[in-house]
C-alpha cells in the first residue's frame, strides 16, 4: 500500500491535543510527529494546515436502504456521503427489505460496504424477526456473523415481556440492544410534535409522552436485568432527565441524539414542507435546549445522524402522507460545530470515540493518534464556512432539512484503513 503523510494539522483524540504530521503505510500508522516531512515523503501528501485531525468519526445510525429501496440510497451512495462527512463507520439500520434478520442479509450489507470502500459498514441485528415485535430474531447466529448492535429501529418493541427476554438473551451475548423508543398507540395518525404548533396547524399531534413512556420502561427492564441498553434519538427533555437519572445511579445505558434535534423546532413545520417530517418529530424549543445541554454533560454519548433519504417523489406529497426521515451524513460535523457549545474536543468525542466503543468497533474506529494504531481518521478545518447545496450532496435523495443554510466546519480529508477516500473535500472513488 502507497505511503500518506498529513502534514501541518492540530492532532485532536481522546489523549488530548497537540501539534504534528501523521505518516502512514499498510494501514497503520507509523510515524508522528511535528515535521516529518523533512526526512519522511509519501505516495500522498495531504495538507492538514489550519486543520483538526482526529480519529474517524462513527456514525451509530445510518439508513442506506440496500437491500430493497435502492431508489432511495444504494450503500455505495451512503458511503461516499458518510466519507464526506468524515466518518469511517456506520451502523445500518435493519429496516430494509429483507430487513437484517438473517445472516445471509448480514453478509449481503457489509459485502456491498466493502465493494464501496469508503467506509466500513457495520450491518445492525434486528431485535425480532422482520421487525414485526413478535419473536425474536436469532441473536446467536447474527452475533456469530459480527453483529454488535440490535435494534427495531422504526419500530419500538411494544411487548415489555418480550423486550426483557431480548434483553436476558443479549446479556450472555455481550451485544447491545438499541431501542427505537415509541409508544404506537399514541402516536398513529400522527405527523408532528403535539404541542401549541400543531394545533395551530390543524396537524394530528405525536405526544412526548410516547417516547418517554418507553424510555422509562426500559430504565426499568435494565435496573432488572443488569444488560446494556443504547436509546437511539432522543429528542424531548423529560428523556434526557431520566437518562441523566439513570446514569446517575450506575445503570448501563448509553444515549444518543441526532443533529435535527439540537437545531430544529416543530416551527420548520410552518410552511408543511415534508422535509421536516422526522420520526420522533421536531420537538420545542424547550426539548432543542434540553438535547443541548444533555450533549454538553455527557448524558446524551453520541451524536447520530439518523440519516434517512427518500427518493424525492415520496417527499413531494402532502405532509401527511410523506415518510419521516432527512440527510445527516455530510452536515453533521458542521451543524455540530455551528449549533453546539462545546468545546471542539467533547463534539469530536461525540463523533468519534464514543460511538466507537458502542458499536464494538474501538479496536479499530476512534482510536488514539498513535503509532502502530489503525489509520482511520478524519481531517477537517473547524472554520470553513461552506453552503448547503442538495444537488452537490453524494447522497442518491435530496431531503436534507439544511438546504440554503451557511454552515461552518468542512470534512477536508478521510482516510480509511490507510487510504486516503476523501481529499480536498472530494471522494477518490
Amino acid at each position: 500500500m502507497s505511503r500518506v503523510v498529513i502534514r501541518g494539522g492540530m492532532l485532536l483524540d481522546q489523549t488530548g491535543e497537540r501539534t504534528g504530521d501523521v505518516a502512514i503505510e499498510s494501514g497503520r500508522i507509523i510515524a508522528v510527529g511535528e515535521k516529518l516531512g523533512d526526512g519522511l515523503h509519501g505516495d500522498t501528501a495531504l495538507d492538514a494546515t489550519g486543520c483538526v485531525v482526529s480519529p474517524g468519526f462513527v456514525d451509530l445510525h445510518v439508513h442506506l436502504r440496500e437491500p430493497g429501496k435502492e431508489e432511495a440510497e444504494p450503500i455505495e451512495t451512503g458511503s461516499r456521503a458518510a466519507a464526506l462527512g468524515g466518518f469511517t463507520a456506520v451502523v445500518a439500520m435493519p429496516n430494509t427489505d429483507p430487513a437484517h434478520d438473517t445472516g445471509s442479509v448480514i453478509e449481503f450489507v457489509r459485502a456491498q460496504g466493502r465493494k464501496a470502500g469508503l467506509c466500513e459498514v457495520l450491518p445492525s441485528g434486528c431485535i425480532t424477526v422482520d421487525r414485526a415485535g413478535t419473536q425474536l430474531a436469532p441473536f446467536a447466529e447474527l452475533a456469530a456473523a459480527g453483529v454488535h448492535v440490535f435494534t427495531d429501529d422504526g419500530n419500538g418493541v411494544q411487548d415489555p415481556q418480550l423486550m426483557r427476554r431480548a434483553l436476558e438473551y443479549a446479556g450472555p451475548l455481550g451485544i447491545v440492544l438499541a431501542q427505537h423508543c415509541e409508544v404506537a398507540a399514541l402516536t398513529k395518525g400522527a405527523v408532528m410534535h403535539e404541542g401549541a404548533c400543531c394545533s395551530r396547524l390543524g396537524l394530528p399531534g405525536w405526544p412526548a409522552i410516547a417516547e418517554e413512556l418507553m424510555v422509562m420502561r426500559d430504565i426499568e427492564l435494565v435496573r432488572l436485568t443488569g444488560v446494556p441498553m443504547h436509546f437511539l434519538h432522543l429528542s424531548t427533555a423529560r428523556s434526557v432527565e431520566m437518562v441523566r437519572a439513570a446514569k446517575a445511579e450506575g445503570l448501563n445505558i448509553t444515549a444518543e441524539a441526532a443533529p435535527h434535534h439540537f437545531t430544529l423546532s416543530d416551527e420548520q413545520l410552518n410552511g408543511y414542507d415534508p422535509v421536516f417530517k422526522v420520526n420522533p418529530p421536531l420537538r420545542t424549543r424547550a426539548d432543542i435546549d434540553a438535547i443541548k445541554a444533555g450533549l454538553a454533560d455527557g448524558t446524551i454519548d453520541a451524536i447520530a445522524t439518523d440519516h434517512a433519504p427518500h427518493a424525492p417523489h415520496t417527499k413531494e406529497v402532502p405532509l401527511d402522507e410523506a415518510p419521516p426521515g432527512m440527510l445527516g451524513l455530510e452536515t453533521a460535523l458542521a451543524l455540530s460545530i455551528s449549533e453546539l457549545d462545546m468545546p471542539l474536543f467533547d463534539i469530536v468525542a461525540a463523533l468519534s470515540w464514543k460511538p466507537a466503543a458502542i458499536a464494538g468497533v474501538a479496536d479499530r474506529h476512534g482510536r488514539p493518534i498513535e503509532v502502530g494504531e489503525p489509520a482511520n481518521l478524519t481531517v477537517f478545518d473547524p472554520t470553513q464556512k461552506w453552503t448547503v447545496v442538495p444537488a452537490q450532496l453524494a447522497s442518491k435523495s435530496r431531503n436534507t432539512p439544511s438546504a440554503g443554510r451557511a454552515l461552518t466546519g468542512k470534512v477536508r480529508h478521510t482516510i480509511l484503513n490507510g487510504v486516503a477516500v476523501v481529499v480536498n473535500s472530494a471522494a477518490t472513488k
